[in-house]
């Protein structure tokens, strides 16, 4: 490192165009400097390097030993110096890397199908790490840096915390065809009687559909809190048991022969699914094409 103090780094340049070129006015071409200049730079760098560099040889200009010698290290030197100046190139094909992602039962079964898929395809050597947890937890582990995207529901974020909206998404009851009206749904009163189920990591977790009762004064009775969607079908069929869910999570139960959908009778504001990652992540290219994968493969009809 001591050595590098005793140049000036742009020497370095308009040594290797001479090197290439092997001739001072094309050197000042390749350079778009003026030929004083480039001659005045190669008399420093002669006195650097203790050497003529450049020698008239039968009537044209040639390399010395000591700069046949240079050129190839000075070549791979400054080659290595632009790739660590350049901006970080991420090449799905090519990419080896692993991402920790957390999201519900709910992006499960929506988004990572088709990103599974899509990364197989494209990017095969880029694995996913899943989990499950809290919103709260979700977002105190990007803060830690134990995640590197988090997908949910964020209606508040740390200020070092970005979330992109991926799709908006409405609401849907479901319960068993036997315990409802031949057609249509319920009544809010007859709703609000009705155990009904809640779908949430924490079985006191406050989520829209609470905040949207509480606007209005009213409650409902919680009669089971299940952290899985999967259980959600069996545990509604033969029971009284009501569940309201985000529209896109039903599919499933559409084909359930004892099951039927109806709208909820009170407003509920459509539920805006983000993902959510670290604004120390915003510049890594690996991550920024992970996250476009995301958005990409969480549209309706993907």
């Amino acid at each position: 490192m001591d050595e590098l103090r005793k140049i000036d780094l742009n020497l370095l340049l308009t040594l290797h165009a001479l090197l290439s070129e092997k001739h001072v006015t094309r050197a000042t071409l390749r350079l778009h400097r003026s030929q004083p200049a480039v001659s005045h730079a190669l008399a420093q760098l002669r006195a650097h390097f203790d050497d003529p560099l450049l020698i008239r040889q039968h009537g044209q200009m040639a390399l010395t030993a000591r700069a046949q010698s240079l050129a190839k290290p000075l070549q791979d030197a400054l080659g290595s110096l632009n790739g660590l100046l350049a901006a970080p190139q991420f090449d799905p094909a090519q990419a080896r890397r692993r991402f920790r992602l957390s999201l519900s039962d709910y992006s499960s079964r929506i988004i990572l199908p088709p990103l599974v898929r899509h990364l197989r395809q494209v990017a095969p050597g880029v694995d996913l790490a899943i989990s499950q947890a809290s919103r709260d937890s979700m977002l105190a582990q990007l803060l830690d840096g134990e995640l590197d995207l988090a997908l949910g529901i964020f209606p508040e974020l740390p200020a070092d915390i970005t979330a992109q909206t991926l799709f908006e998404d409405r609401f849907i009851s479901v319960a068993d065809r036997q315990v409802l009206p031949a057609e249509g749904g319920l009544a809010l009163e007859d709703w609000l009687t009705r155990p009904h189920v809640l779908m949430a990591m924490h079985p006191d977790a406050h989520d829209e559909i609470e905040r949207a009762l509480a606007e209005q004064g009213l409650r409902r009775h919680i009669a089971l809190a299940l952290p899985h969607w999967s259980a959600a079908v069996e545990v509604l069929a033969g029971t009284d048991l009501i569940l309201t869910v985000a529209r896109r999570a039903v599919g499933p139960m559409r084909q359930h022969p004892s099951l039927r959908q109806f709208t909820p009778p009170l407003p509920i504001p459509a539920l805006a699914y983000q993902q959510a990652w670290h604004a120390r992540k915003d510049s890594d290219p690996g991550h920024r094409w992970l996250r476009e994968a995301v958005w990409a493969c969480s549209q309706p009809g993907h």
